[in-house]
């Protein structure tokens, strides 16, 4: 099956799954499960056009994965920063970053010039999403959205949006639905697009007639870059900076959000002193990484707050960014 089509399915594939409706790999949901993957069907039928009897018979070989519900309600994002930084920023994620960027230099050096994002948070990204693709998942992307969509409450709309939009650019991208993997969430390739993220920012960047983020390294490249870009990333500005703490004024203004929302000048009331120059009119988030012996504080700017877009955890961000200067100065100054 090449996507999903108005001609349907083989008469033969048919003829075999007409009779098993939603049985197979919804046998195992409840009536009201069962009754949302039913609307979640019509849905995408009269939304979408899609053949009917084909999306049912490919939802008879959906399965629904236990391990996937396990990971989504222990995200490492949970951790504290001194024990998230030490699994992401090591010595070959560092190395394999010098070693990927090498071999791509010419596709990175092409994209920063036409995007204005730094090879170095592109390698960064890579390297903590897959390993620069050693681990792009091992779930089928349907079971992974269908299982959340239906079984996580929680999340369900937003995996039910993912799903329709995994299945429409399967169509798009004439791919079998059943053959694409990727992450316990559902997410793909070397950047691990979540399947929405695909449809408005993946880019064909050698213009080959297909947007492959899963083995064309240029198109991975180019599409995070172009999320970033869509993202209102700042050409030149800085992405954050540690601050000194001189007194604990600054906890009295914590909270969650993660745009900036303090001018500079406000940052010495507070007790904090940055370190390093930054532009006045630029506004910061105070931003705390939990440490064993206390806390390290630093500011973000927006270019920070546009990693978060990417993932929204400020763990993440800063994992991007250190192993980003880190990779950055071993290529060009050859540091050890």
């Amino acid at each position: 099956m090449r996507g999903l089509t108005k001609t349907g399915l083989g008469a033969c594939i048919i003829s075999i799954l007409s009779s098993l409706v939603l049985l197979s790999g919804c046998a195992q949901l409840g009536e009201s499960k069962q009754q949302a993957v039913e609307h979640f069907i019509d849905t995408m039928v009269a939304t979408h056009h899609v053949d009917k009897a084909e999306l049912e018979a490919l939802f008879t070989q959906v399965v629904v994965q236990d391990s996937v519900l396990q990971k989504i309600r222990k995200p490492a994002e949970a951790m504290p920063w001194y024990v998230y930084r030490t699994k992401l920023i090591t010595d070959e994620r560092i190395a394999e970053g010098v070693k990927f960027w090498s071999q791509h230099q010419d596709v990175l050096r092409r994209v920063e010039q036409d995007y204005g994002v730094p090879a170095q948070i592109i390698v960064a990204i890579i390297g903590v999403e897959t390993s620069y693709g050693k681990y792009t998942g091992r779930y089928r992307v349907l079971d992974a959205l269908a299982t959340l969509a239906f079984h996580y409450p929680p999340r369900s709309a937003f995996f039910t949006k993912e799903l329709e939009a995994f299945l429409l650019l399967s169509r798009a991208e004439n791919m079998p639905p059943l053959d694409s993997k990727g992450s316990y969430a559902g997410a793909m390739g070397l950047g691990q697009f979540m399947p929405s993220s695909f449809i408005h920012y993946a880019v064909d960047f050698d213009h080959d007639g297909k947007k492959d983020i899963w083995h064309n390294s240029s198109d991975a490249i180019a599409s995070i870059a172009n999320y970033f870009v869509q993202h209102h990333w700042q050409v030149g500005q800085p992405i954050a900076m540690p601050v000194t703490v001189l007194g604990q004024q600054y906890k009295r203004i914590m909270n969650d959000q993660l745009k900036p929302d303090l001018r500079p000048s406000a940052l010495e009331s507070l007790d904090l002193k940055i370190i390093g120059a930054i532009d006045p009119d630029k506004k910061v988030k105070i931003l705390e990484f939990k440490q064993q012996d206390g806390v390290e504080v630093w500011v973000g700017l927006d270019n920070f707050y546009c990693l978060t877009r990417y993932n929204h955890s400020p763990l993440y961000a800063m994992a991007v960014y250190q192993l980003s200067q880190i990779i950055v100065k071993k290529m060009i100054f050859n540091e050890e």
